[in-house]
């Protein structure tokens, strides 16, 4: 399956009106792009990339994912898949956020997603299968099974410990590697940086997600021109690498919805906010998200929910801690 080097991740076409995302998926083609990522689960996603590939089925590959561990489950998500996305096959169909050895069990399982999946193939609803991971140390075996066409994981320069194992045993296996996460799930705010990290990794597919013509635009320019990474970009990417440290929210939502009503994602991105606006301008912007962290009742279930096992609660804590100081004006450099 030949695709192009640089992909289309689905999520944020789910914010744009359906006559806005066609036109930003039809100029991507136009530009080049003709691998288009998404998934079942990004709501209206799957719809308006069916709208716009409608009548040139054959020029785009399409990949999407079920969340599915069952068969029963899953096959009915893939017939909703292909009804989204007019299409009466999937080139890449994947296995979504396999993280945990309950998921791999489960999937694999007599009458597990697997099963199902298998079946699709051998009737041609299915091209290739993949499987999706945000545990590198899981991704890692899974590559190892052989049982796949692709892997799917975040990438970018600060999240980049893929290169390390799963890219060579993926190579190894004769895996196509998908890059999500560009840009750290909007924590990279420089597009320039983030693609010459990765435009040192010819044969990883990154996959960012569009939401404008100009986001298109500026990506794809990349490609046009030679790569040179110098000391200043070095310099940059270690910046960012400082600033965010170890644990920080992808913005990947898997969390969501709080029961309790928390806006976790916007205030789990205060402190990257903070840092790069006066503490007053910080407060005003994210004062709704902010005040929601009072609705916390430590329940839990958005750190059972976390692929990056983050301690959301402890990070809500220490955030608005921060907030209240700068809204109170106790705030000191």
């Amino acid at each position: 399956m030949e695709i192009s080097e640089l992909g289309f991740g689905g999520i944020p076409i789910i914010r744009l009106s359906t006559e806005t995302a066609v036109k930003v998926l039809h100029y991507a083609y136009e530009r080049g792009i003709t691998f288009y990522d998404t998934a079942n689960a990004y709501r209206d996603s799957e719809e308006k990339i069916g709208r716009a590939f409608d009548g040139m089925r054959g020029k785009v590959i399409i990949a999407t994912k079920t969340i599915q561990r069952d068969a029963e489950n899953a096959l009915k998500q893939l017939e909703n898949s292909l009804r989204m996305l007019r299409t009466d096959y999937i080139d890449l169909y994947q296995l979504h956020q396999i993280a945990q050895e309950k998921d791999w069990s489960a999937a694999t399982a007599p009458g597990g997603v697997f099963e199902a999946v298998l079946r699709a193939k051998e009737e041609g609803k299915v091209r290739f299968i993949g499987i999706t991971s945000h545990n590198l140390s899981m991704a890692v075996r899974l590559v190892k099974t052989g049982l796949f066409s692709t892997i799917q994981v975040p990438f970018n320069f600060i999240e980049d410990a893929a290169q390390d194992e799963l890219h060579p045993a993926a190579r190894q296996q004769g895996l196509g590697i998908l890059a999500m996460k560009p840009f750290a799930g909007g924590m990279i705010n420089n597009a320039v940086v983030a693609f010459k990290f990765l435009r040192q990794h010819p044969d990883v597919v990154s996959i960012p997600g569009f939401d404008s013509i100009d986001a298109v635009e500026e990506v794809v320019s990349f490609y046009q021109r030679p790569n040179i990474v110098d000391e200043k970009d070095q310099q940059l990417m270690e910046h960012y690498r400082t600033e965010l440290g170890k644990q920080f929210c992808r913005r990947c939502e898997y969390c969501q919805p709080c029961p309790q009503g928390v806006m976790i994602t916007p205030a789990m991105g205060y402190k990257v906010v903070a840092s790069r606006m006066s503490p007053s301008v910080s407060v005003e912007f994210c004062r709704v998200a902010m005040e929601s962290v009072k609705l916390c009742t430590e329940c839990g279930i958005c750190v059972e929910r976390c692929p990056y096992e983050l301690p959301i609660q402890e990070m809500l804590k220490t955030n608005y801690d921060l907030y209240e100081q700068h809204r109170t004006g106790e705030f000191k450099l």
